[in-house]
């Protein structure tokens, strides 16, 4: 393993380095079977807490993750915009369950959004467990309430079900993403 990774993920993370590059080989070997874009992805550890970094950009070619953030998750029956999941959230593939979706997504067009910066990805579940994104309207967007920084013991608010980010992850990514010559895989697991 490189130790730039195993470096970053003993001080940033939750996450077992092994398990780490487990995900990375099967998310390169899944991009390269499936057309996706082999420069990078998109891993989020739903197991790590909502208050701390969990979403990771990985530069497949530098075999590094180049950024982290927060992001947000679904509040299901609890309240919109608190922090009630933070440690433990549920998941749901259901319409109208306001719960986000374990599995692998492409990352499909840019459009336009209520949400943050105005700019949001659409998302394509590619398994069972995820295949009602599309048509549920779950995206990749900005969300003002989600700040730059940790904020643990604190969650962060908790959506509708999409991967909402901060302002300033969203235009980082929106620069990645808008000039992709293949769609990029994000995987939700937990």
């Amino acid at each position: 393993m490189n130790l730039l990774i195993a470096l970053f993920l003993a001080i940033n993370t939750q996450i077992e380095p092994s398990d780490f590059v487990l995900k990375k080989q099967e998310a390169i070997a899944f991009c390269k079977a499936n057309n996706l874009n082999t420069n990078y992805c998109v891993l989020i550890d739903m197991s790590i807490h909502s208050g701390k970094k969990r979403f990771y950009l990985l530069n497949f070619k530098k075999d590094s993750i180049v950024y982290s953030a927060l992001v947000a998750h679904g509040c299901g029956p609890l309240n919109w915009g608190e922090d009630e999941s933070k440690e433990n959230p549920i998941f749901s593939n259901t319409n109208d369950s306001h719960l986000a979706s374990l599995g692998k997504y492409r990352i499909g067009k840019r459009g336009w959004s209520n949400w943050g910066i105005n700019i949001n990805y659409k998302l394509h579940g590619l398994d069972s467990t995820n295949s009602n994104a599309y048509q549920r309207i779950i995206v990749l967007h900005g969300w003002d309430a989600i700040k730059d920084e940790e904020q643990y013991p604190r969650g962060s608010p908790e959506g509708y079900g999409c991967p909402a980010v901060s302002n300033n992850t969203m235009r980082y990514l929106d620069n990645k993403l808008k000039n992709k010559n293949k769609d990029v895989l994000m995987w939700i697991y937990k």
